[in-house]
């Protein structure tokens, strides 16, 4: 069995992955998968630099991500150049590796996390159900201007590059709502825990 877990910025879905990890689900980190990618020797880093050139680079061979920032900030259209590289290849190891962990471990729950799952849903028809963790938007950009040291301008700019968390809760098969306290986050996944390990 496996789930994609999602939700939007400081929503708290790094939480709920650690709480399913902690009761033995295996986990797939999609934003793991993503700086992988980019390490020296990987064929993914070397057509990036094929394409940017070897100023995105250190001397060591590493990517320079604020210099590639940067190349991405003043010239918007490379994002998606950048992204047509990227994103193939991180949803094929995610794939790779859901489908490995329930070959190899078919009595374990299986949990995918992938920030941008519901943005390209039709790459991911594999996975079992999908669980979005939820904070209503006010709440959301309260967190997020905490979290991230950000005014509320600031804020609602990266909420408004996402999709609305609202929208994201009506795709949803599985809602964590981690608007509580900690406990009753807790709750609801030792509940989804019990519901998904009995199947």
């Amino acid at each position: 069995m496996n789930i994609g877990l999602t939700g939007g910025i400081a929503t708290g879905k790094s939480t709920v992955s650690s709480m399913l990890t902690m009761k033995g689900a295996l986990l797939v980190d999609a934003d793991l998968i993503a700086r992988e990618v980019m390490l020296p020797g990987h064929p993914v880093l070397g057509k990036v630099t094929e394409h940017f050139g070897q100023a995105i680079l250190f001397e060591d061979g590493t990517l320079n991500r604020k210099k590639l920032g940067e190349v991405i900030f003043h010239h918007p259209e490379q994002r998606t150049v950048l992204n047509e590289i990227t994103h193939p290849a991180i949803r094929q190891e995610i794939r790779e590796r859901t489908e490995a962990y329930e070959r190899q471990y078919p009595d374990r729950l299986v949990v995918a996390d992938i920030p941008l799952l519901l943005e390209a849903k039709e790459h991911y028809s594999y996975l079992d159900q999908i669980a979005v963790v939820y904070v209503p938007r006010e709440l959301q950009l309260e967190r997020l201007m905490v979290r991230d040291d950000l005014n509320r301008q600031a804020a609602e700019a990266r909420l408004n590059s996402q999709m609305d968390i609202e929208e994201k809760k009506r795709l949803a098969d599985i809602l964590i709502d981690n608007s509580g306290t900690l406990a009753e986050t807790q709750q609801q996944v030792d509940n989804l825990w019990g519901r998904l390990v009995s199947l």
